[in-house]
């Protein structure tokens, strides 16, 4: 008919395809935690090309991510880390920003095949800021959660939207003799849920690393302590400066219970998305 447009058809979407298939519930599979030290006198461009460019590009724009959030420690935190012999960072102060991003369950492999990818053209066009070390930066397998208030409460999906007021990363090596397995026991059924107790700890995340892909960008430091290390991440409803109390006396019950060492536990506070807040109180 005369004025009629005629629309070619359109093939079929690969995008289409890959909605229609696997996994694509809510809960967390996996995660990234990523903590990362801008070299000294880079600390504001570090900041900006992160906000501005590699929290979006180089993550949650990508299939099956599905939450971040990125947190600092000002010096005043760094001052508060322990041990002063962590087999995590040395000095124990490195690793100022971290940033924290949910992976879908069933899906974590499909994220790699895409992040893999994805870096495999920042780093040539030049989006991979340079002046930085990793310290400490892997995906991890989920374990599980321990809450303070039961089925009240945000849950785990919701940890890195929920307007927490403090993170604190711990990070623990199984001893020679025992398994990261049965430390992860022993934190999600003994230590864990009396610790949370009446605290404003409102919930514990348990995640085990797994080794990064061959594939791996040269930058990123290798995963250590896969198979004997465990990460803890807490979710705080006030600043852990006011409350760092109540985790000074972890490596102490990590040794007693003979199945670990305490070998990181660090305070940090949330960074204001999209600006420079903190970043001039790092050293």
């Amino acid at each position: 008919m005369p004025g009629e447009q005629v629309h070619a058809k359109r093939e079929p979407s690969l995008y289409t395809k890959l909605a229609s298939e696997g996994a694509y519930g809510p809960g967390i599979g996996s995660a990234l935690i990523t903590m990362v030290e801008p070299h000294p006198g880079h600390e504001l461009s570090y900041n900006r090309w992160y906000e501005d460019d590699h929290y979006i590009s180089g993550a949650m724009s990508m299939p099956w991510m599905f939450a971040g959030r990125r947190w600092v420690a000002p010096r005043a935190l760094q001052l508060l880390r322990y041990p002063s012999d962590s087999a995590v960072a040395s000095p124990v102060t490195a690793g100022a920003y971290i940033t924290v991003y949910w992976i879908n369950e069933g899906r974590y492999q499909d994220h790699m095949d895409w992040t893999v990818a994805i870096n495999r053209r920042l780093y040539p066009d030049g989006r991979v800021y340079q002046e930085r070390t990793h310290v400490f930066t892997s995906f991890q397998n989920y374990l599980g959660v321990v809450y303070r208030d039961g089925d009240t409460g945000p849950r785990d999906i919701h940890a890195l939207n929920y307007p927490y007021k403090g993170l604190v990363v711990e990070v623990f090596d199984a001893a020679a003799d025992q398994d990261a397995a049965a430390l992860a026991g022993w934190l999600k059924e003994k230590h864990l849920p009396g610790k949370l107790d009446g605290s404003p700890i409102a919930l514990a995340t348990v995640f085990e690393p797994m080794p990064l892909p061959g594939s791996t960008p040269t930058y990123v430091k290798p995963v250590e302590g896969v198979g004997k290390r465990i990460t803890v991440l807490y979710f705080l409803e006030q600043d852990p400066a006011t409350c760092w109390d109540l985790f000074t006396g972890d490596g102490a019950a990590a040794d007693g219970s003979g199945l670990g060492r305490l070998e990181f536990a660090a305070p940090f506070i949330p960074t204001l998305p999209g600006t420079d807040k903190y970043a001039d109180e790092l050293r």
